[in-house]
């Protein structure tokens, strides 16, 4: 067993770390006291001519998919703190 206990704990770190290289990116460290409100961003993005079908939060960002004003569809990562463009992708 002793011998099995390095191996064990290089596939438990492997398989533990794989979310983290799917997950988005890292918009910000502040505490969420500090986030704009979701109404906020919502208001600001739909201002900007995008229409959400989903927003949420994906760890330290506001995240939406939606359309653009052309009807693209889009993902977009927001640093929740000002609202910034972190990472963006389109769908179609």
């Amino acid at each position: 067993m002793n011998a099995l206990l390095p191996v064990l704990t290089v596939a438990l770190a492997a398989v533990l770390a794989a979310p983290a290289a799917l997950a988005g990116p890292r918009c910000t460290d502040a505490p969420r006291s500090e986030w704009l409100p979701a109404k906020t961003m919502r208001d600001r993005i739909t201002s900007a001519g995008y229409a959400i079908d989903e927003f949420k939060v994906s760890g330290s960002c506001y995240e939406i998919y939606g359309k653009d004003r052309t009807g693209r569809k889009v993902e977009i990562y927001y640093d929740p703190t000002d609202g910034r463009v972190v990472k963006q992708r389109d769908q179609d």
